[in-house]
């Protein structure tokens, strides 16, 4: 049968000897075998013992409460116990990737970015109680859901509607009519972007755009301005590209 000393533990799982130690006087994890010399060595049942404390601090548990579990839940448990912790803490970091990138695309949609801005972005984007995909059917939302570009992604498609927000802004600053050469290629670029966005469904596309001018509020999408939606439906109207 395999036995273990305190140090090879130690260096197996990482845990000081100091630890084991503690662990050995407040009764929590003690060796089970001891030889004639008195050298205590731990055995495999001790070192899943060990491994489920390790998972359970890992759980933010204090040892009391760890002690309280050790012997009401298997081993198995408490992994599906980790995993499901793991899942919520790889949720967590993947929101706040996406916050991250949403901010780096902000100060691209933004010449100047105040804490103001920040602010109001964030609490849109966390009091909305109805989400823009809300008002789309089961099969449009499978469409919707993997095309619509989204701040928090780091994509050509959402690089390419920013580029085109960035023009039409600038165009709107500079007094230049939506039914300029610079609207007209404009409103080309965002058909022909729009086109692969939708796959090409136009009923869809129409009603996505129905929803953009609604409130941010409302769906928890980026504010755009009333003055850029008109521009863009401007330049759309009647354009053959």
């Amino acid at each position: 049968m395999k036995r273990w000393t305190t140090g090879q533990v130690s260096k197996q799982r990482n845990v000081s000897v100091r630890t084991l130690r503690y662990y050995d006087q407040i009764n929590l994890l003690t060796p089970s075998f001891k030889d004639d010399n008195g050298r205590r060595y731990y055995s495999e049942e001790d070192m899943f013992k060990l491994e489920k404390i390790i998972i359970l601090k890992s759980l933010s548990l204090p040892l009391e409460n760890i002690r309280d579990l050790l012997d009401r839940l298997s081993y198995k448990q408490i992994l599906i116990s980790h995993h499901n912790y793991l899942q919520d803490e790889l949720s967590k970091l993947q929101t706040s990737i996406s916050n991250t990138k949403s901010l780096i695309n902000m100060i691209d949609l933004e010449e100047s970015l105040s804490w103001e801005r920040v602010s109001q972005l964030i609490q849109i984007s966390q009091n909305s109680s109805k989400k823009w995909i809300d008002y789309f059917e089961v099969d449009e939302k499978v469409i919707l859901q993997e095309t619509i570009p989204n701040l928090g992604n780091n994509d050509s498609t959402t690089h390419q509607y920013i580029s085109l927000l960035r023009r039409i802004e600038w165009c709107i600053k500079h007094n230049i009519k939506p039914e300029s050469e610079a609207g007209h290629q404009i409103a080309c670029e965002l058909i022909e972007i729009s086109n692969d966005t939708f796959q090409g469904d136009t009923t869809l596309m129409d009603k996505f755009w129905e929803v953009r001018k609604l409130p941010s509020e409302e769906t928890g999408l980026y504010p755009i301005s009333k003055e850029v939606l008109e521009y863009v439906e401007r330049c759309i109207a009647n354009v053959t590209c």
